[in-house]
């Protein structure tokens, strides 16, 4: 489609239009609900797909550890700052298991003092302005206490797909890339829920519903674990 439908619009411009209307037909659909907050890395492609964009602490921890000073003095700073930033992130996890409003303020402070530090080590603190910048999602979890702070879980269950793929070198027919997403997607699912996967096969297979369905027990495992409490009216 992109390249032929409009031939005198570039192909990035097009390939833009089509992912703006696929945000916008996501957001204007009522078949299913709208997922108010996505946690994932920084990648521009997730930009706008929810109101909330909470990021990932591991992939920002990832950046420093690319970093690759010459300078003892330089090396030293590093190590220094890595040792705040995880300290920060232990407080948050603690954040999480018994959140409230003085500890939610002390660690909006926190974050300011940590990432607007100077070292003097120009590439460091070149990273720290950036991740400055992006306070209001890494933060998130102050105003939303029952999201992760890494989305490695989820990293995970795509790596399982992608080495399916690496090794049969892909699925030959569109039928058959549906029929792996498919069945993937269900034996990760079955697997998280605590569900044999073949049981659930066999029972869909035979008609005997005795099992009730992923997304019903999904539902029941959200309400126990008050996924949506930061959301509900108080």
């Amino acid at each position: 489609m992109v390249g032929k439908a409009v031939p005198d619009v570039s192909v990035k411009t097009q390939k833009l239009v089509v992912d703006a209307l696929a945000v916008a037909a996501y957001q204007a659909q009522l078949e299913w609900p709208v997922v108010k907050l996505l946690l994932c890395d920084d990648a521009p492609q997730f930009t706008l797909i929810t109101d909330e964009l909470a990021l990932c602490w591991v992939h920002e921890g990832r950046h420093y550890k690319k970093l690759t000073p010459a300078v003892a003095l330089h090396r030293e700073e590093l190590t220094r700052f890595l040792k705040d930033f995880w300290a920060f992130y232990d407080e948050l996890l603690a954040y999480r298991e018994q959140p409230t409003v003085e500890e939610r303020v002390r660690l909006e402070a926190r974050f300011a003092t940590v990432f607007t530090s100077k070292t003097g080590y120009w590439a460091l603190d070149e990273r720290i302005r950036k991740t400055w910048a992006k306070k209001e999602s890494l933060l998130l979890v102050l105003a939303h206490p029952e999201i992760p702070l890494h989305n490695n879980a989820s990293e995970l269950g795509a790596r399982q797909r992608v080495r399916k793929r690496a090794i049969s070198f892909g699925p030959r027919t569109p039928e058959g890339a549906k029929g792996w997403d498919t069945f993937m997607s269900l034996a990760a699912t079955s697997r998280k829920l605590g569900v044999n996967f073949l049981q659930y096969l066999h029972d869909r297979i035979v008609g005997a519903n005795q099992i009730p369905s992923l997304a019903t027990i999904i539902d029941e495992r959200a309400k126990e674990l008050e996924l949506d409490a930061s959301w509900s009216p108080a």
